[in-house]
């Protein structure tokens, strides 16, 4: 513990699944964790009042991705808030949604409103962020597995390859700043957004033989990977993406 301590991050989508464990994650890595909320304001504020419970300190910031503006306005938000750091040490960007449809069914709303929430919002999150962001800190994305065919939401995965590539670019990009990009590429992951997918008990069997590790992947273990890129540990590492399905692509061979 305390790795992070002195140290401000931002978790977008922080509130549920994964973005809630990693923001509890590095609260306990020492982190003053700003928690980003879409639209569940109660979601948020029960994720900083459990950090708080365990000695941590965070606060909740709203605001909607994947819409005209959005970017600008989560920084204002952040910005308005009492607890708010002038610098940031650490932005994850997490937040994100799939829209179930192959092409055949995916039309341009569609594609439209996926690529607004899970590319184009972490591409002006960052750019709006820069000059908030310190130099020495971390960038991560929490993006798709890009060796896996997932042909049922396939405008999302798109998005999602969208945010790799920008991940390898930019790392090079902010490397003069000694900034580190990466993202992380986490496989069918306990949460509460998967629970009724995973209530079925041949739906999980199936997702879990698709592990090396025959089980299904913990929000916690996601946000562990999460961790480490935020730490001093990784700061020679960049322009990579971090598998953490559980040895899928090795259990598909």
């Amino acid at each position: 513990m305390g790795v992070l301590k002195g140290k401000t991050a931002l978790v977008t989508g922080g509130s549920r699944g994964i973005g809630r464990a990693v923001s509890l994650r590095l609260a306990r890595d020492g982190a003053l964790v700003a928690v980003h909320y879409g639209s569940n304001e109660a979601a948020a504020e029960e994720v900083v009042a459990a950090v708080e419970a365990a000695g941590g300190r965070a606060f909740a910031v709203g605001a909607e991705l994947g819409v005209p503006g959005d970017a600008e306005a989560l920084w204002a938000a952040y910005a308005a808030h009492p607890l708010a750091t002038e610098e940031v040490d650490v932005l994850v960007n997490n937040a994100g949604g799939a829209i179930f449809a192959g092409i055949e069914e995916t039309d341009e709303e569609m594609y439209d409103r996926t690529h607004a929430l899970n590319a184009k919002a972490p591409f002006f999150v960052i750019k709006h962020g820069l000059a908030r962001l310190r130099d020495g800190g971390r960038i991560v994305n929490v993006t798709g597995t890009p060796d896996i065919a997932l042909p049922a939401i396939l405008a999302t995965i798109t998005a999602k390859g969208a945010v790799n590539a920008l991940t390898r670019s930019l790392a090079a990009a902010l490397a003069p700043r000694g900034i580190t990009v990466n993202s992380v590429g986490p496989g069918i992951t306990e949460t509460d957004l998967n629970a009724a997918l995973l209530a079925d008990p041949a739906t999980r069997a199936h997702v879990a033989a698709r592990s090396v590790f025959h089980r299904v992947g913990t929000s916690q273990e996601v946000a562990d990977v999460v961790a480490f890129l935020a730490s001093p540990d990784s700061r020679w590492v960049t322009g990579q993406h971090l598998d953490a399905t559980g040895g899928l692509q090795l259990a598909l061979l």
